[in-house]
């Protein structure tokens, strides 16, 4: 009888140690981000000190693990088999939205995951025991789910969005207006008491709020309770003294060790606050087990009200959580990519943006900016003149290869982000609150920008689309996990063959995720960013372009094939992965044409004359992919609306089109990959005997009309799609024209 349950602890385990994976990888965000976008410490020294916050985050968990036995569900009203089928559904839900968000890059909520996952797989379980329960109706739901701690804990996690958001906000503009940007000319005792306060909130609300939950608490009870006034002020007082004495005398950057001490005890409370939500399922099932073993009776028999008591957690199982967390810190490069989501809408200054403006987020930015007119008509001008030079950045004067070592924010605001997301988690640990770490570090770091005016009007619209979408995701976890988890627990309670089946379903869809985003990952190796770290020379542009273009033309020829092969079958399905592929090619040169900017600021004195030439041939590259995503784009709509097959005689014309395009294109992509500019001439005669073929292809689909031709829909796409090539060949010499005029200029002057 036993057996079945221990091999679901078994499962239980290894889901565990996956979950915690993933959710590192999701989470690290959240206590990394500050550190390592102001770039205060070196980023080994980062990983070593978030690593050992972990670990004592992880003692300090044992307090929060009873959310997973009895904050969303009352344990007396489920019998073992039921809670055993809830953790199951609650494990694998868990796993495969986390890993899904890990991939998209996104950072959302494990706390909400597991609070949605549990109350979801409950309610479906308590729906399933009512409905085979006569005496009882709908109403009953209410005893089987905890609703007012589910209430509790949901409404605190949304209101941490709100708080979490202000309070940053507020902080960081009293911050700014004490320290400006120009910290280090502050007085050495602005930067003293500074770090007094710093240091006195991280220590007292992360540290000792943070041995509440710990069995080593009740020795030092008698210390703490009632002395918190105290503690407070002779903290602050002995932390001022000490942080002036390290600048002073070792002349110590005060805002280097907040950002220290603070990236430690936000791991520390990461770890105590979001332990649970990874390891806290599997080690209420191991008790329940436990209990259930011992007590003899039918797995279906037994109630769970023994998970309403208070249950000590294994320290050494807490420590083990820990070191998974912590090597999965330093090896997940899934982890690294939310990190960049995280940073990238917070950063002070311009650059490549992750989002696309949405509706929502535009008419957000306008109001604010009208906001900001209406304030500027009350608050007096000397008010305002005094608050606007607070936020004068200066001006770093910085060779242009050295650009890219520019922090993304500055250290008071990475301190600040530190300092108000640590006392607000800190707070809620010490409640015994799931609170969201992820809403609360993301929402400060975004109240801080905002506040900081790293939303200007050239990102604003982006950096809020960005929210708007992250926050976005958080709702969608919510539902997606509530639902997910009961389809999941109705399966699981249908019949316990469906377990390996679910199991096995996860194993395929996180292999397929991380097969996916290692694609991704060398994709984006293989793009080359404007915002360059290294001067540009004339060389170096001819070096750039000549990449583009043969990369270009190669995807291009490529997709065009595909394109007459698809239209040929009548392929719907490869004509949309088509068109996918050819929105990609289009998307890509919309950014290097975004990165303009930063290209021709990238140029050396002696080269910028080379700057029209780049222009152009990004002009010239995005009428190419313009033409080929319309041929595309009509091809598949003809298609998808179930219009009558081109003809023979059509498809014969359109395939040698194709076979003289794909000769042309791969001379092209062989001249700029190789390097050999003087062919160029060859390949600009072969021009003129393929537009006469597109020419003389139209001529022949004219006198087809005249005769037999009886499908309006076939020759609207027809001509389309030759008149495109047309432009696309028109496109493509146009460039091999400016091409072969720059390089012998550039010839001549060598």
């Amino acid at each position: 009888m036993g057996d079945p349950y221990i091999l679901m602890l078994v499962a239980l385990a290894i889901l565990a140690v996956v979950d915690l994976v993933v959710g590192v990888s999701n989470d690290a965000v959240n206590f990394l981000n500050s550190a390592i976008g102001s770039k205060a410490i070196s980023v080994r020294n980062i990983m070593i000190i978030a690593s050992l916050g972990v670990f004592f985050g992880a003692i300090t968990s044992s307090g929060m693990m009873e959310v997973a036995r009895k904050g969303i569900f009352n344990p007396n009203m489920f019998m073992f088999q039921d809670i055993m089928f809830i953790f199951m559904a609650v494990m694998i839900t868990d796993i495969l939205l986390l890993d899904i968000f890990n991939s998209l890059g996104m950072p959302t909520s494990t706390t909400v995951s597991i609070v949605f996952e549990l109350l979801g797989a409950a309610v479906a379980i308590s729906l399933l025991k009512i409905s085979a329960n006569d005496s009882q109706s709908m109403d009953a739901i209410w005893e089987y789910i905890n609703h007012e701690t589910a209430i509790k804990i949901i409404s605190g996690i949304l209101l941490s969005v709100v708080v979490a958001f202000s309070v940053g906000a507020i902080v960081q503009f009293v911050s700014r207006l004490i320290y400006s940007f120009n910290f280090e000319k502050r007085a050495t005792y602005i930067n003293a008491l500074f770090g007094g306060f710093a240091i006195t909130a991280i220590t007292y609300f992360i540290i000792i709020k943070g041995m509440k939950g710990t069995p080593f608490y009740k020795d030092i009870k008698f210390l703490i309770e009632g002395n918190t006034l105290s503690i407070i002020a002779g903290s602050f007082v002995i932390w001022s003294l000490i942080s002036q004495v390290l600048i002073q005398i070792f002349k110590i950057n005060i805002l280097k060790l907040i950002i220290g001490v603070g990236t430690f005890s936000l791991a520390m409370a990461f770890s105590g606050n979001d332990l649970v939500n990874f390891v806290g399922v599997p080690i209420a099932a191991w008790n329940s087990y436990q209990a259930w073993e011992v007590s003899g009776v039918a797995a279906d028999a037994f109630s769970m009200g023994v998970l309403a008591k208070k249950v000590p957690s294994n320290i050494w199982l807490l420590l083990i959580a820990g070191g998974i967390m912590v090597v999965t810190l330093w090896t997940s490069s899934k982890a690294q990519n939310v990190i960049k989501t995280g940073i990238d809408l917070s950063r002070q200054g311009e650059g490549h943006e992750k989002f696309q403006p949405n509706p929502l987020s535009r008419v957000v930015v306008r109001f604010a900016m009208t906001i900001n007119k209406g304030i500027s008509y009350i608050v007096p001008q000397k008010t305002l003149a005094f608050v606007d030079a607070k936020f004068q950045k200066p001006v770093i004067e910085l060779p242009k290869d050295k650009t890219y070592e520019l922090p993304a924010f500055d250290l008071v605001r990475a301190a600040v982000n530190l300092i108000v997301a640590g006392i607000l988690i800190s707070i809620a640990t010490s409640m015994k609150l799931p609170l969201s770490t992820t809403y609360v570090t993301f929402m400060v770091a975004m109240g801080t920008s905002l506040a900081d005016r790293a939303w200007g009007r050239e990102s604003a619209v982006y950096r809020v689309a960005g929210v708007i979408n992250v926050i976005g995701g958080w709702f969608l976890t919510a539902i997606t996990a509530f639902l997910a988890a009961a389809i999941v627990a109705y399966l699981i309670s249908f019949d316990m063959l469906m377990i390996p089946v679910l199991l096995a379903v996860v194993a395929l869809l996180i292999g397929r995720n991380t097969l996916i985003h290692k694609r991704k990952k060398k994709e984006v190796k293989k793009q080359v960013y404007i915002e360059r770290s290294e001067l540009i020379t004339i060389n170096g542009v001819i070096e750039e372009s000549a990449d583009h273009i043969s990369e270009v033309a190669a995807r291009v020829n490529k997709l065009y094939t595909n394109v007459v092969d698809d239209l040929a079958k009548h392929d719907l399905n490869k004509l949309r992965k088509t068109d996918k592929h050819v929105g990609k090619l289009n998307d890509e040169i919309d950014d290097l044409k975004d990165g303009v900017f930063y290209f021709i600021k990238s140029l050396d004195e002696t080269s910028v004359q080379a700057s029209r030439f780049y222009i152009m041939v990004l002009g010239y590259l995005q009428d190419v992919a313009q033409s080929i995503s319309y041929i595309s784009r009509a091809s598949y709509k003809h298609v998808n609306n179930n219009h009558k097959n081109l003809k023979k005689p059509q498809l014969k014309d359109l395939k040698e089109i194709d076979n003289e395009l794909t000769v042309l294109l791969n001379k092209v992509s062989d001249v700029f990959a190789n390097r050999t500019f003087d062919d160029l001439d060859a390949v600009l005669t072969q021009k003129q005997a393929l537009l006469n073929d597109v020419s003389t292809s139209i001529e022949n689909q004219v006198a087809r009309i005249r005769t037999d031709e009886t499908s309006p829909k076939n020759t609207t796409l027809y001509f389309s799609v030759l008149l495109e090539t047309k432009d696309l060949i028109a496109a493509l010499m146009s460039l091999l024209q400016t091409y072969e005029e720059f390089h012998l200029s550039t010839k001549e002057v060598k």
